[in-house]
């Protein structure tokens, strides 16, 4: 048909005899890649005024379609009038190099194919993990996980029916694979390792991108970025990247405070001995305040108990739980929390208790020198241990 049509539009520019075959056969060329330029351009144009229109709409995937299809659709209509155009040469030069133009334009369809389809699982993935067009999107780690093996299905297959259509037996390719996969695997086992924990933390989903982990293991913290398939992208709380290989978190405990119901505010506050008469009211007096306390959160464990007779101080233990995780907001409330104890305490004349020693002399004790020379030194000495003296005893009948 090709030869046909080309004979005729030959036949009809020779008939005028203004043109030698060299130059009819390039206007014929020149023609068909500007016709290509021309529906290429229509076909984009066409694309694009369909997804204005259907941007309106609410169904996201319609959208999410066209915007795919449109850079290949136009690569396609690049791909066959790049074909015809070189058929048109052929027929004409007999030249080697077109006698592929036929493999040429099976592999670049294939290729268009993959291209639409990768194109597409990144419109899928972006779409499932926005809560902007979802009302409940999915977790984007899932939805990541899911997109990268979409894709490395996708271009999987591509490959083996490349390989197929070049002429290469794919049995064969997939019999080298198992034995081949045996000697890569023990000299990358440490890649295939990281490989098989990526997949984990992905099925597992011990944690997402954007929360904070730590590991007691290990000197790891801070807020993951990136999982990829290798190596997980955490940024520490200094602003530095951190590079964890996968396989370590099928061997390490990892915490992620992210999921956390409540912060816990846990302290022990001690008064002087000298209130001890007043420790049942402070107590109760805590343990209200913490009870109406906004930022409280009442449904966990609230404990306020006078728990120990301690060197220096009668102890009382707080233990209550926020409503916030916010670690910032936490530390606020917090504080908030023990400023009232202190009023609390201050309110009943009590005082916080800090560590202090008491030293008790009996009366009468006097220090002397048994030298002449030194008797005034020692005087001075003794009249400075007795004010001393009088001091540490006062203070300890106020005690």
């Amino acid at each position: 048909m090709i030869g046909e049509l080309l004979a005729t539009i030959n036949e009809w520019i020779k008939g005028y005899g203004l043109l030698s075959q060299g130059w009819r056969t390039g206007i014929i060329v020149f023609a068909l890649v500007f016709g290509t330029a021309f529906v290429a351009y229509v076909v984009s144009h066409i694309i694009r005024a369909l997804e204005n229109k259907f941007s309106n709409t609410r169904n996201l995937w319609d959208d999410a379609l066209l915007h795919a299809a449109r850079r290949p659709l136009v690569a396609f209509v690049w791909l066959q009038g790049v074909y015809w155009a070189a058929e048109v040469a052929h027929h004409y030069s007999k030249a080697e190099i077109f006698t592929a133009n036929k493999k040429v334009l099976e592999l670049g369809f294939i290729w268009i194919v993959v291209w639409a389809l990768l194109r597409m699982i990144k419109e899928a993935e972006k779409i499932l993990a926005s809560p902007i067009k979802m009302k409940q999107p999915m977790d984007y780690t899932t939805v990541n996980a899911v997109s990268k093996l979409s894709r490395a299905v996708v271009i999987i297959t591509a490959v083996l029916i490349v390989m197929q259509s070049l002429g290469y037996s794919v049995s064969g390719v997939l019999a080298f694979g198992g034995v081949g996969g045996i000697a890569v695997g023990f000299a990358a086992k440490d890649l295939l390792a990281n490989f098989f924990g990526g997949m984990v933390v992905h099925l597992d989903r011990p944690f997402k991108v954007g929360d904070w982990i730590r590991s007691p293991d290990r000197s790891i913290e801070g807020t993951v970025e990136h999982i990829g398939w290798r190596v997980t992208t955490i940024r520490t709380f200094d602003q530095r990247p951190l590079y964890v290989p996968n396989a370590a978190f099928t061997t390490i405990a990892v915490e992620n405070p992210s999921r956390m119901y409540n912060r816990r505010i846990y302290e022990t506050i001690g008064i002087r001995y000298a209130d001890v008469s007043q420790m049942s009211d402070i107590v109760s007096d805590i343990r209200s305040m913490l009870e109406n306390h906004e930022e409280i959160e009442t449904k966990r464990t609230l404990i306020v108990n006078f728990v120990a007779f301690n060197s220096s101080s009668l102890d009382i233990m707080v233990y209550t739980f926020t409503k916030t995780t916010e670690w910032v907001r936490f530390h606020e409330i917090k504080q908030d929390v023990l400023l009232r104890i202190s009023e609390i305490i201050e309110g009943y004349g009590a005082e916080v208790a800090f560590p202090t020693r008491t030293l008790h002399l009996p009366d009468g004790v006097r220090l002397s020198s048994s030298d002449n020379g030194e008797q005034e030194s020692g005087e001075r000495s003794g009249k400075e241990a007795a004010d001393g003296g009088e001091k540490a005893q006062s203070e300890g009948k106020s005690e």
